[in-house]
């Protein structure tokens, strides 16, 4: 199944609705007996109950059952379910929805086993027009109803399609009277994709104060609306209370840091960075790129850029391209450390797509007395070409 940046996941559709497709044997039984056996049917019946998962629900839910005249599609498409023949659940599907001699439990029913088949081949477009065929025809029970409706507005969030999949949602909110965390959750993430931040806080509040463990994911989502809404105080706490409930974990710290350069904090950012420098939990390029930045963008900070920049390179984690070495290259000459500064810029001017790395090599190198090397670098700029050729030319000509 495929998913995206900020989409939820999806939960998995309810497929277990009782058909009443039996056949009924007369008997000759006294009152007595007749009676007996009906109280143990119904107390049968009670046990054998799927467990009301909308218990406050405002719906009344529809007493229609399988047809008979249907009874045999509807045990064909239950069969090709269990054997994961996705194709045949969705053609018998059809032909129930198709058939006018179906009842609306029975289309609706079959409609949701067909959402389902297309789910599992990714067909995403089928399944929701499933959904909306079974939710519409409001014949199934109440468990499968809204389960048919939470699953419609995930597949719309998936699809960005933002405002269908809040609409269902507040229907299905409505109807269902769910006040569960992981609804409002999923309200408050999809407000949030939605471009709504403000919208989004007080849902994605009372869904994270509602759960025992609220997911990551929530206060994450949470964190991103207060940063939309521009509350980065507010967003930078929620990441140092995440930080510091998951002390060894890595990502929480980084979204910790993440937020302090949000909020112009350099210094706390460069702190967690640094600790996990020497944790030895940077392993990535971008990582070891961002500390060296803070570093370069810090008053004094060239000689702890060198530091970060060269244990990248060393241990292979920072990518030698033109850009890391350009940035080596100033922090070694902002530092008076020429001669390696001029050594960093010969290894970035062949690695930029212009001149200018050249042109920047050629005035050092003049500075340095280092004429012939100088001009060479000069006429190298040339060939790459640069915003102000003259300069490289004057060089040249000295």
């Amino acid at each position: 199944m495929k998913a995206t940046t900020h989409a939820p996941a999806l939960i998995a559709l309810a497929v277990a609705a009782v058909l009443g497709t039996g056949t009924v044997n007369a008997t000759t039984t006294s009152g007595i007996q007749a009676d007996e056996q009906q109280c143990q049917r119904e107390r049968a019946s009670r046990s054998n109950r799927p467990q009301e998962l909308y218990p406050e629900s405002t719906r009344t839910a529809p007493t229609e059952r399988a047809s008979q005249r249907m009874g045999g599609q509807l045990n064909k498409l239950g069969t090709a379910l269990d054997k994961e023949d996705n194709a045949q659940v969705r053609q018998i599907a059809d032909e129930v929805i198709a058939n006018a001699r179906a009842n609306n439990y029975d289309k609706a029913y079959a409609a949701q086993l067909a959402a389902n088949a297309a789910y599992n081949d990714d067909d995403l477009a089928a399944a929701k027009t499933y959904l909306v065929q079974a939710v519409e025809l409001d014949a199934l029970d109440n468990n499968a109803h809204f389960q048919s409706m939470m699953m419609l507005a995930q597949l719309q969030a998936q699809d960005e399609e933002y405002e269908q999949a809040l609409a269902t949602l507040d229907r299905y909110l409505e109807g269902s009277q769910s006040s569960k965390a992981d609804d409002l959750a999923l309200k408050g993430q999809i407000l949030v994709q939605a471009g709504r931040p403000q919208d989004a806080i007080p849902v994605l509040r009372q869904a994270i104060d509602a759960a025992e463990t609220p997911n990551m994911g929530w206060t994450q989502a949470l964190m991103a609306a207060y940063l939309d809404t521009e509350n980065t105080a507010e967003a930078t706490r929620l990441a140092e209370q995440i930080a510091a409930a998951s002390p060894g974990d890595k990502r929480s710290q980084l979204n910790l840091a993440s937020m302090h350069i949000q909020a112009d904090n350099s210094a706390e950012a460069i702190a967690i960075m640094e600790r996990l420098r020497a944790e030895g939990q940077l392993t990535e390029d971008r990582e070891y790129r961002n500390l060296f930045a803070l570093h370069l963008n810090t008053e004094g900070g060239e000689p702890k850029a060198i530091e970060v920049i060269n244990e990248g390179l060393e241990k292979g984690v920072l990518e030698g391209n033109h850009q890391t070495y350009l940035a080596l290259g100033q922090a070694y000459y902002f530092s008076e450390q020429v001669a390696p500064a001029i050594d960093a810029y010969q290894k970035a001017a062949p690695l930029a797509e212009n001149g200018e790395t050249y042109l920047n090599l050629a005035r050092i190198l003049f500075n340095e007395d280092r004429i012939p090397e100088a001009k060479q670098a000069a006429q190298q700029a040339l060939d790459k070409g640069v915003r102000n050729p003259d300069e490289a030319r004057k060089l040249l000509a000295r």
